[in-house]
Formats: structure tokens, sequence, C-alpha cells
């Protein structure tokens, strides 16, 4: 009991030292993870979320493994298991969207910095290469594209028009039409854009007639997003705004580095949503966030007005009600990350890891146990006793896997085991039924990194 004592005094400490002292400054994006270079799209009524895993911390040397997250209403996001099986020990960055053709499903991620083509029966996979290796390396590096004198080629993008005819774009300014079979490429040419300079992450779409082609310049905090426009073709002519950037570092806001991601609406709706990953903890350690893109009267684009907000519900989905957490305290905090910008100092963040953090509602926060903590537990306290229906927590870095226990308890003395796996899962969240009156949720991370993004009970 006198444990129970010491943990409830440390949890209430940790509390007001949240609310007096500590606020998230990476807001609510849109997955709990660290991805980038997003390809979001609805099918049947439920977003795909195809994007590069990140918080592997080797740089650009390597990458996680595939997944797809899945959500009915943008909010609440899942994935289980790789849509890519055979990718998932590889580099593995930027795929596309999934484009249905020929009674099947398309993708094309870049692997080991070549673009390929993938197939499956269903939006969600399982994945496999349309042609062999080498077979699909020709198909980019083949006589036509040597036309361009830079047949190398990363970050594809497909556009499919209103006549069925298919376009990739890619790296560099790239773009070429797409045989029958979504694989043979037909001869290339880069677009020409006012400003010059590496390009990466291209996104194209069209919107009341009109083709709008986006490229990134820059990189790192220097990463913004231009646009061309045409009313002919998506070969152009293209048309150059003069206001054609859209996105830019803000640094009073401390967004830093807002690049490749992408632009989709909602089907049946002139409602319009610019994705973009966030370059503010370093290297590939991005998170995603979801603005508004709106346009002029005229067509052009207006310069995206950037939060960290998030965009909320697009799709009505009934919700169960969340248990309110009146406390949560854990076995160790992991010290505060003090991150400055490349460029203007005065505009640093501090990341803390605090137990109230996972259960905010925000992904943009977690809970982090210390290094050597070889406990790695953390306690929801409901205050009284409440019928708890399940638990479901989204852990940090869920693609490497967890294995975890998940107890109970009435008094915060005696604790039941009550789920949990004590094998390793590649998933997220991880979902418990309960279904009994409890006090208090423990959970102890057996195998994975020690921490979460989000817990929820019901």
């Amino acid at each position: 009991m006198k444990k129970s004592i010491i943990c409830l005094i440390l949890g209430i400490f940790l509390l007001l030292q949240t609310k007096a002292q500590v606020e998230n400054p990476f807001g609510n994006p849109l997955i709990p993870d660290m991805i980038a270079d997003v390809s979001i799209q609805e099918i049947d009524g439920l977003f795909y979320c195809y994007a590069t895993t990140d918080g592997y911390d080797q740089g650009l040397e390597t990458s996680g493994p595939p997944v797809v997250w899945m959500s009915k209403d943008f909010v609440h996001w899942s994935f289980s298991g790789s849509y890519f099986p055979a990718a998932v020990k590889e580099k593995y960055w930027a795929p596309s969207k999934a484009v249905a053709a020929n009674d099947r499903y398309y993708i094309y991620p870049t692997i080991n910095g070549y673009m390929y083509a993938a197939v499956a029966n269903k939006p969600v996979g399982p994945f496999k290469l349309a042609r062999g290796k080498d077979e699909f390396y020709k198909s980019f590096t083949s006589a036509t594209l040597l036309q361009t004198k830079d047949p190398s080629g990363i970050d594809a993008e497909i556009f499919v028009d209103d006549d069925h005819q298919a376009y990739v774009f890619w790296g560099k300014r790239h773009v070429a039409k797409l045989g029958r079979d979504m694989i043979s490429v037909d001869t290339a040419q880069i677009i020409s854009t006012p400003r010059k300079g590496y390009s990466e992450g291209p996104i194209f779409f069209k919107r009341k007639g009109i083709y709008y082609y986006l490229y990134t310049i820059g990189g790192d905090e220097k990463y913004q997003y231009a646009y061309v426009m045409s009313k002919v073709s998506p070969l152009g002519p293209f048309e150059h705004p003069k206001e054609d950037i859209i996105s830019t570092t803000n640094y009073e806001r401390r967004i830093f580095g807002p690049g490749h991601g992408c632009v989709f609406n909602l089907e049946g709706t002139d409602d319009w949503y610019f994705a973009f990953l966030e370059f503010g903890r370093r290297s590939t350690n991005r998170q995603t966030y979801v603005n508004r893109l709106k346009f002029n009267e005229d067509g052009t684009i207006c310069p995206v007005d950037l939060t960290m907000e998030g965009v909320g519900a697009l799709r009505k989905v009934k919700q169960e009600k969340k248990i309110w957490l009146d406390t949560i305290y854990a076995s160790s905090v992991s010290e505060p990350l003090t991150i400055e910008p490349m460029k203007d100092t005065r505009f640093k963040r501090t990341e803390y890891f605090l137990p109230l953090f996972a259960a905010d509602g925000a992904n943009g926060s977690r809970w982090m146990a210390a290094n050597g903590d070889s406990a790695k537990w953390i306690v929801a306290d409901l205050g009284v006793s409440k019928k708890i229906q399940r638990s479901e927590v989204s852990f940090v870095r869920p693609t490497a896997g967890h294995a975890y226990l998940l107890e109970a308890s009435t008094d915060g003395s005696v604790w039941e085991s009550y789920g949990g796996s004590e094998d390793v899962k590649v998933q997220s969240p991880h979902i418990d039924l309960i279904n009994k009156k409890y006090r208090y949720l423990r959970i102890k991370i057996l195998k994975g990194v020690a921490g979460i993004w989000e817990w929820s009970i019901y």
C-alpha cells in the first residue's frame, strides 16, 4: 500500500508539473508515429495512408518497414503487419497511392533508391513486384528515359486523367505516360518550372479542369512547395503563377521544413487537403500534418496557412466515450530533448516525455521511459472504479513491434493480468478487451521501444 501511495503522489506531482510548465510543441499530427512522404486516399469509405516509416535513427541509410495506416474517420488510425512483406527489410521510401487498374491495385514505392511497380488484389495488400526486379529497373531506365539524360528516379506520383490515361511523375521534374499495363513507361520529359535546383516529392492533381503540378525546392528547414498549373494537359504547357510558393517554414509557429506530402479531396466535394512532413526533429524523425487547401476564384492556390492542429474528422463515425484519466504516472521519464533550428535558434523547441502526454489525445506528444529503466511501466488511475470495456495503446515505433503485459487493479496494490502479449506483435493500436470494473490499469513493456504515443481507455 505504501508503494501505491508513493506512486500516486508522484503521479499528482507530474500532472501538476505538466499543466504548469510543459507544452507539447508538436501539436496534433495525423498519425501516432514518425512518418513522411505520405500518399493519402479514400477507397470505399476507408482512408489509406501509405508513407515512409521514420524513427529508425540511421538517417537516409534505412527506413522502417512498409505499413499502410487506415481510418474510417481520419482521426483514429490503425495498421497490422506489412502490406509489402518482401520489402520489410529493404530501404522503403515514398510510396505512391494505390491506383486501381486492370481489376487490381498498383503502387509505386522507391526501394533501395529505385522506383518500382507493385501489384495486389486489394489496397491493403499484400503487394508483390509487378515484374522481375531487373525488368522493372529497365522500365524506368530504358532508352526512352535516357532521352532526358537522367534515368535515375525516386518519389513516384501517379495521376490518372478522365480518359483513363495514367501518368507517372517523379523527382527532378520528370513526367511520362504509363502504358495500359501500368508498368511500361512512354517517352519521358522534364517539366519546366520558374524555380530551378533539385526537386523531389512531386504532387499532381486536377480540379475544375485545371491540372496542378507541385514540386519541392530546397530541403531540411529550407523545404518549400511551389507549383505550376495547366488548362491543357498533364504534360503542359504550364502557367507560372506569380505567387507560386504555397508552403514554407514558419519560425514563429515553429513549423520547420514543410516538405514531401500529398494533396487529396473528399470525393463528391470541393474540400481539398494538403499533407506535409515537418522537419522539426531533424533527419528521418519526421511527422506528418494535414491542413486545408484553398483556391482563389481564378484557380490559383492560396498559400497554406500552416498549423499543427490537424483537420479533425472528415467522416462521421460513431465513437465510444473515452474515460478521462484522472492521474497517470510511470516508472520513469526520459530527459527532455531540446531541438534548435538550423537557422534561427530563437525558435528552439523542447520536447518533454511526461506520462500525461500518453493520454492527451495529441499524436505529437508521447511518454518515454528513461534510458536504463528495466521496469518500463505506466499506470492510469481513473479516480474511482469504473466499468472498462477496452484499452487501446499506440506504442512509439510500432512497426518494430512490441510485447507487453496489461494489468488491472481496484486498489493499486493487488494486480491481475488482463491482457497484452508475450510475443512481439507489429500493429497499432494494441487492443485488449476488459469488460469489468477497475480503478487502475498498468502497462508493462516487455519488448520494443519503451514509449507510448497514445493510450485510450473506453
